[in-house]
């Protein structure tokens, strides 16, 4: 089955770090990065949509993050 996830944070090495770890987890990345400003708070934010294909059923409990 394919899982999918969409990784979001600040713009800030931390989000970096998120990414990283789930690529070195065995994700993928799945098109472009996206930014966008957040003026309530003042802060850029990023998203990072990741695929992934393990074996087995999808079922909506699965935790995406440890798989």
């Amino acid at each position: 089955m394919k899982l999918y996830r969409f990784l979001s944070g600040d713009d800030t090495p931390a989000f970096c770090h998120k990414v990283t770890e789930a690529l070195n987890q065995g994700w993928e990345l799945h098109g472009p990065p996206t930014h966008a400003f957040d003026a309530a708070n003042g802060v850029m934010r990023c998203g990072q949509a990741v695929v992934k294909e393990v074996e087995g059923t999808y079922h909506p409990d699965l935790k995406l993050g440890d798989q």
